[in-house]
């Protein structure tokens, strides 16, 4: 498990502390696990920004060991402060030539545009294949290609029902996805993508004409990024500088929501260098509506997000729990939100590893902190094994969705595991 102790500095000033710990997200054991199903380490890092200050404090996350040993961390600062109504409406999720740059003053608006970076397309000069996504539909009877895919999966995500890393492929977390939205729109649920969920998804007009694959024009900050190698042991990560990505395609993928096979593909003879155009998933706009409360399912393997009034606004494939170490039950609140938080592992001695923050890490990006000790959403540093993956309880997403998500779920939040 994974223990952080969040004291403030009031607080700190009459001897009082406030503990929350984090329950790890861990690969099954391969015996347990199908061939697509990969372990991950078993320990990593994060660097924890106090999301309701202006200031960032460092804290740290302490993995419990075999034998049940944690250590634990006391960061300067808590995560304090009454939750804010936002008055604004939903940001239109279609974009032109910028996505992810929200207009207004919003809490929700503000931190969204702090978490998530903007990306300025194009759609001049793109080659044959994106031609060929972006003006790709679907009718009954037929096969669902990779360029349809490609747009069917643009079409659920601008619809903020997730299906993580974009990479054509009609799978598990596409299916999740279109039945999340089949939820959200009262439309039946089924195994299987059919015409009334095809007509619901492209209805408007505008999202429907929205370029899917965009042209984008590498630069400085995009490809002049610290990279790593990150090496398996703890004590080994605990001497980086930071668990940074290991590559640049690594970043752009992350950044673009995208499969970084399929990144690769669709750029085949790029050298991903500054100024260089390459094409790319254009990710949309996020849900701005503040979220009160979150249905994590093991069933379904999806996380549930829904404004005040009890409205499905967004659904993010996860992971939630394993047999071995199931996620609680019941309902609990968010206590805590943290951006880039430090990881401490502690071994079977004792001895403790603090490892830098960065987004290669169990954590990810995003700790979301209940009121159940142990227990929080989180990021993950490998998009593509979201939902193929078991966990020690917490709730795991991709780093791009747990970003997303940090930025519009409401302080004392609940938050259902069922």
């Amino acid at each position: 498990m994974y223990q952080l102790t969040k004291i403030s500095t009031a607080l700190l000033a009459i001897g009082l502390s406030t503990t929350i710990f984090i329950g790890q997200s861990v690969a099954a054991t391969t015996e347990n696990m199908t061939a697509t199903d990969e372990s991950t380490p078993s320990s990593s890092s994060s660097n924890v920004i106090n999301t309701n200050s202006t200031n960032s404090t460092n804290s740290t996350i302490a993995n419990e060991s075999a034998t049940n040993k944690s250590a634990t961390n006391t960061p300067a600062m808590e995560a304090t402060g009454s939750t804010v109504k936002d008055k604004s409406t939903d940001m239109s999720p279609v974009t032109n030539g910028v996505s992810q740059k929200l207009t207004g003053k919003s809490k929700t608006t503000v931190s969204l545009n702090k978490f998530l970076p903007t990306i300025k397309y194009s759609t001049e000069n793109l080659p044959e294949i994106a031609q060929k996504v972006n003006s790709a539909n679907w009718q009954a009877g037929m096969n669902i290609n990779r360029n349809t895919g490609t747009k069917l999966q643009a079409l659920l995500n601008w619809q903020h029902s997730g299906v993580g890393p974009v990479d054509g492929y009609w799978g598990k977390n596409t299916r999740k996805a279109m039945q999340a939205f089949q939820k959200a729109n009262g439309l039946t649920v089924t195994e299987t993508l059919n015409t009334e969920t095809w007509q619901a998804l492209t209805k408007n007009d505008k999202l429907m004409a929205q370029p899917v694959l965009v042209s984008y024009q590498l630069t400085e900050a995009d490809v002049n990024i610290k990279t790593t190698t990150i090496p398996a042991g703890a004590k080994e990560k605990a001497k980086l500088e930071g668990m940074y990505y290991e590559s640049v395609t690594e970043g752009l993928a992350e950044k673009f929501h995208i499969s970084e096979k399929y990144l690769k593909s669709l750029n085949p003879t790029a050298s991903f260098s500054a100024g260089e155009t390459i094409t790319v998933y254009n990710p949309g706009n996020p849900n701005t509506k503040p979220v009160s409360r979150v249905v994590a399912d093991r069933v379904t393997e999806t996380l549930y997000a829904y404004d005040a009034q009890d409205n499905l606004v967004a659904s993010y494939p996860t992971t939630v729990g394993s047999t071995a170490t199931p996620s609680p039950t019941g309902t609990h609140t968010v206590e805590v939100k943290v951006h880039e938080p430090n990881y401490t592992y502690t071994a079977d001695d004792g001895s403790k590893a603090i490892i830098p923050p960065g987004p290669n890490n169990p954590v990810g990006m995003v700790w979301i902190g209940l009121s159940k000790p142990s227990y929080g959403i989180h990021g993950s540093p490998d998009p593509a094994r979201i939902s193929r993956q078991a966990s020690a309880g917490c709730v795991r997403l991709t780093n791009w969705d747990a970003l997303a998500l940090l930025g519009v779920i409401q302080n004392g939040a609940t938050v259902e595991f069922k």
